[in-house]
């Protein structure tokens, strides 16, 4: 019996030999999509283009507002100057200059803070009315509260009528319990009372 020794093209691999058996997932490819400025000026989106930041592809209406109005090499030229710190809060100024221009082409943002202005103005004068107005009538409320207390206590006390007053002070004074000869004394009546019980 021989014993032959294998070469290493007799030697299967596991994935030949089993063609079957499942391979190591790889990652999807990685798609980076250009700006929404490099899109738009159909160009290719460096790896440190200025405009990325600012303007990414889910939202193309602000580059072309701003691109409409401005100008794409002014937009570079503004963020160009500006430290990087401040580029975006230069570019949200420009897209919503842009917007309002758009707009309103005559005044543009300057036309709706003027409109503001005018709103904020009115809404002052209608709250200064209104305080106005509560200012007096917590006056007229003092003023009614004050003549009040003042006619309470220029009143005079309440008296009693002077015909029950004159009745009272009759009753209750001693001689008139003698000198009215309305009222019968005890003794005179006791003595009345036995004299109807004598006989006739």
């Amino acid at each position: 019996m021989e014993y032959r020794e294998a070469t290493p093209s007799a030697v299967a691999s596991p994935t030949s030999s089993n063609p079957s058996s499942p391979s190591t997932p790889t990652s999807p490819p990685v798609v980076i999509s250009p700006c929404a400025a490099c899109k738009i000026l159909r160009r290719r989106c460096a790896d440190k283009c200025m405009l990325a930041p600012y303007f990414p592809p889910t939202e193309p209406a602000k580059f072309t507002n701003a691109h409409r109005v401005f100008g794409a090499s002014n937009i570079i030229k503004f963020l160009q100057e500006l430290p990087e710190s401040q580029r975006a809060d230069a570019v949200s100024s420009m897209v919503y200059e842009a917007s309002a221009r758009i707009r309103d082409p005559v005044y543009g943002c300057a036309g709706a803070i003027c409109q503001l202005q005018k709103q904020v103005n009115e809404l002052q004068a209608q709250l200064a009315k209104a305080q106005a107005e509560v200012v007096n009538m917590q006056l007229q409320q003092a003023n009614l509260v004050g003549a009040l207390l003042c006619m309470e206590a220029t009143a005079p006390p309440p008296q009693s009528h002077p015909q029950q007053f004159a009745v009272d002070a009759f009753i209750c004074s001693p001689q008139s319990y003698h000198s009215n000869p309305g009222f019968i004394d005890d003794d005179d009546n006791n003595n009345n009372l036995g004299s109807l019980w004598e006989p006739l």
